[in-house]
């Protein structure tokens, strides 16, 4: 079992979906009750991102002690895991934690959602329910999901199409990638679009996105999401998903796409509490990757959910 924070590839372990290696960790606990529901957390797609983004959170998880084990994967095209040269969609990326799930956790799962990687949560609720096995995603906790506008808007196919095939999947494509995992534009674009103080964009930070942008290979799953096929209009998938869901928003959040951008944080807490069934949100310290930038905080209320779903005893 892989129990250490750090990663170390020989402690990887992998499973194999439609023929691809995929790979996670797992961060057991000896005191958990075994039919306890597991955390599975999804990191967010972007350049040089992967399992390791949750390493923070992963650090305070432990001192925490909290008794539940913990599931860290690599989303197909990021990581260790193979990277293929394909269009991947949020329902190629649930349809691989769903084999996760069924073949190595095997059982119920809370997830913890990055960003705007909020279709896919949707998406592998949608695989649990569609088998009759919907209790499988017990809840899911979302860390600075985006805008309403956002998730129900539905790009032309015209423009996912053009993006994908004419801009991205190009040589122009290849050049921008190599331009874009730069350290120079890495430590810009973090500190303008991610972070609330630019001064907690670190070393640390910056050596793990510019090590895990080494292989060019992994432009294709970062491609695949800029081309904005995680975009599928999720309004109604909101409305009538009714697990119990925590939607955290950062007090200065922000939305990199324009009919994001005017929504106030307060706004995104308001409308996220009432969308959800069994829905409700709050706001932390922080901007837009609430689980590198305010850890501490982040955690604790992850903590406390799990203590108002009966998960843990408080």
């Amino acid at each position: 079992m892989a129990t250490a924070i750090a990663p170390d590839t020989s402690d990887i372990q992998s499973y194999t979906w439609q023929g691809f290696r995929c790979t996670y960790e797992k961060f057991p606990s000896p005191s958990e009750s075994p039919d306890q529901p597991a955390l599975l957390l999804i990191h967010p797609i972007g350049v040089g991102l992967s399992r390791g983004f949750w390493t923070r959170f992963l650090r305070a998880w432990q001192q925490e002690g909290t008794p539940v084990t913990v599931y860290n994967p690599d989303l197909l095209g990021c990581g260790d895991g193979d990277i293929p040269d394909r269009l991947t969609r949020p329902e190629d990326w649930a349809a691989q934690l769903w084999q996760l799930i069924e073949t190595e956790i095997k059982r119920p799962v809370v997830l913890v959602v990055q960003g705007a990687l909020l279709p896919v949560g949707l998406e592998l609720w949608a695989i649990a329910d569609a088998k009759g096995k919907g209790n499988t995603i017990h809840s899911m906790v979302l860390s600075g999901p985006p805008a309403w506008r956002v998730m129900t808007t539905v790009p032309p196919t015209w423009q996912k199409r053009l993006l994908w095939h004419g801009f991205f999947h190009s040589f122009i494509g290849n050049l921008f990638f190599r331009y874009a995992r730069t350290e120079k534009f890495l430590r810009k674009f973090s500190a303008k679009q991610l972070f609330d103080k630019p001064e907690d964009v670190d070393q640390e930070w910056l050596e793990m996105i510019c090590a895990g942008s080494r292989d060019m290979a992994t432009r294709h799953a970062v491609f695949s999401f800029l081309a904005r096929y995680w975009q599928k209009g999720y309004g109604d998938a909101m409305k009538q998903c009714p697990i119990p869901i925590l939607a955290i928003f950062g007090d200065a959040a922000s939305s990199i796409s324009d009919n994001g951008k005017g929504e106030t944080p307060e706004d995104r807490v308001k409308i996220y509490a009432e969308v959800f069934p069994n829905g409700k949100s709050q706001k932390l310290p922080g901007r837009n990757v609430l689980p590198y930038e305010s850890t501490t905080e982040f955690t604790a209320a992850v903590v406390q959910f799990l203590r108002d779903q009966d998960i843990v005893s408080g």
